[in-house]
Formats: structure tokens, sequence, C-alpha cells
């Protein structure tokens, strides 16, 4: 798992093998990002499906109630399978426009 600090998110990239692998090892460090935006970066190599996503779907709730974002990037995933109020985006220039979009929503009191 690499760890990039950026200016308004943290940017958490997978570089296991696995998706197993890559929930476990954000897990074990998961509690350190508790005030931070985040944006995890599913690797091309790893292969999750619907239920592997949805792992993160407590995280998400969790971030939301905590007045963060939580964003995952993967290409060539239908956003159609999951909640409205989870952010699964193909690009991180998607991954930012939401964390403005919801920094905004929060300004405004929504």
């Amino acid at each position: 798992m690499k760890i990039t600090k950026k200016d308004t998110f943290t940017l958490i990239s997978s570089d296991e093998n696995s998706f197993r692998e890559f929930y476990e090892s954000f897990l074990q460090k998961e509690k350190e990002f508790k005030n931070e935006h985040l944006v995890l970066e599913i690797s091309e190599k790893i292969n999750p499906n619907t239920e592997d996503f949805l792992l993160f779907l407590s995280i998400a709730h969790r971030k939301q109630q905590n007045g963060t974002s939580f964003v995952i990037i993967k290409s060539n995933v239908n956003v159609d399978n999951f909640p409205e109020d989870f952010n699964i985006v193909p690009t991180l220039i998607e991954a930012e426009d939401i964390l403005e979009m919801e920094a905004i929503e929060r300004e405004l009191g929504f």
C-alpha cells in the first residue's frame, strides 16, 4: 500500500497482488486517517467484485458522518451496482471533483 499526502486529501494506492491483501493493509492503517479525506486507488492488476467494494461501505459512511470524504478510484466499474452516496470514479481528476463538491456541500450545511 502506497500512501501519498496531498494538500487536501490522502491518496492510498494499492500495490498488493489481491484485493484481500489491500483491504487488510488498509484496515490496519485506517484509524491513522480518521480526520482526513481519503482517496483509494485500486490497481488495475486487481479485479475486485461488487462484494469486495461493499466492504468499504461502512467506512465510507463513517467518514461522511465524521465530515470527511471517501472516494474509490477504479475504472470499468458499474456504479449503478452501488448506493448513490458511495463514491466510485474511474480517475483521480474525478475523485478530486467529488472532494471539492463534498467540501462545498459541507460549507453550505448539507
